[in-house]
């Protein structure tokens, strides 16, 4: 009895052993989360409540994921958020608990502070993964090699609706641009797609009133929209402060779509096709909410470096940035085709969902639209249009 009790000893030290040197052996992909908490702007309705922590549930959603895997690779990934109070200085917590003690940089940031730290020297010998700008700037003059973008750009975004009317053959567009610098650069992307598909702007408005839009809507929009025949009203409010006042009130019936209406967006909530329902349940359980735009774009981010990891058996970041940027990569986004970067500026191409508020309406690509390499890069910034220069 006294010889079983020690081999039954002897066994269990040496399982404990194996296990502690099998952890130590363990690569480990540290990844560091960086944002800013923002001011909850006005609040035009209390439908959508406004949401301060948007990306964060996505990234530790996706170490879960990347952790799973991890177990059969002997890789190990830990996630380290770092938020900035409003008034605090987002440089300066990047360069004093983040540069140096981590190689990829989650971020959701707008763009000028994403910009500064990119351009830091810190952060040459690291890899940005913007989780939260839109920017087609960012993604052209002024892109960086160190910075991969997860979300589509506007100028993705307004090709995807372009191509769904001219399926539809809703060729007249009615523009109405907001006044803030957000607006015009959406409308800036609805005038390109309009022009690369041949749509016809037969009026563009802006909408200046500055009384409340809930109050006056029933007869001004009836009045503002008194313009020639068209098939769709196109708008770009990104703030959301007219836009849903838009719908049912205009002089003709038509329908709405831009930053209201039908959208064009990275997710939504009534996505449920290729396995979209069980990250959402996931997502839901974890969060207690619905996933925004941010949280899916950070959990890209993640699923992208543990993707990459998986595959190059290396924690190091030229053979992880190599491998994101290679022919090889590919990554479940649930949304059809696998999702994949651009090599020339960093834009992960993707397909775009066309969603009205309650219902998934079309996923583009549209059918029909082809391409030489891939029908993905119809969205968006195509390599002969790029006018990034750092790769």
């Amino acid at each position: 009895m006294l010889i079983k009790v020690i081999f039954h000893t002897l066994c269990f030290s040496l399982a404990i052993s194996l296990a502690a040197v099998a952890a130590e052996n363990k690569q480990v992909i540290d990844i560091a989360y960086l944002t800013q908490e923002t001011v909850a702007p006005p609040q035009l309705s209390n439908i959508d409540p406004f949401i301060k922590n948007k990306g964060v549930f996505g990234a530790e959603l996706a170490i879960a994921d990347n952790n799973t895997t991890g177990q059969f690779t002997h890789q190990q990934f830990r996630l380290k958020a770092f938020t900035v109070p409003v008034d605090g200085n987002v440089e300066e917590v990047f360069g004093k608990q983040i540069a140096g003690k981590y190689r990829y940089v989650v971020t959701v940031l707008p763009p000028a502070p994403l910009l500064k730290i990119a351009d830091s020297p810190a952060a040459k010998a690291l890899l940005l993964l913007d989780a939260a700008t839109i920017d087609d700037s960012l993604r052209n003059g002024q892109c960086r090699a160190n910075v991969l973008h997860l979300l589509p750009s506007r100028s993705m975004r307004a090709d995807a609706l372009a191509q769904y009317m001219t399926k539809k053959r809703w060729v007249k567009w009615f523009l109405v641009v907001g006044t803030t610098e957000q607006d015009t650069l959406y409308a800036e992307a609805l005038k390109r797609a309009a022009k690369r598909f041949n749509m016809e702007i037969i009026a563009e408005k802006t909408w200046e009133h500055t009384f409340d839009a809930r109050r006056t809507a029933q007869s001004d929009v009836a009045v503002f929209s008194q313009v020639d025949d068209y098939d769709v009203l196109v708008v770009a409010d990104e703030q959301g402060a007219f836009g849903e006042y838009l719908d049912y009130r205009t002089w003709l019936p038509r329908p709405v779509i831009g930053t209201q209406g039908l959208v064009a967006t990275a997710w939504h909530r009534t996505h449920d096709q290729w396995g979209a329902t069980q990250l959402q349940n996931r997502f839901t359980e974890k969060a207690g909410r619905t996933m925004a735009e941010e949280d899916y774009g950070a959990y890209l981010a993640v699923r992208a470096l543990g993707e990459a990891a998986t595959r190059t058996k290396s924690t190091e970041l030229a053979a992880l940035k190599s491998y994101l940027l290679g022919d090889k990569f590919a990554l479940q986004g649930y949304k059809s085709n696998p999702l994949s970067f651009r090599a020339w500026d960093g834009q992960l191409r993707q397909p775009i969902l066309l969603a009205a508020p309650r219902a998934m309406v079309a996923v583009a690509p549209i059918d029909g639209f082809l391409h030489q390499k891939t029908e993905l890069d119809t969205l968006g910034y195509d390599q002969p249009e790029t006018q990034c220069h750092w790769q």
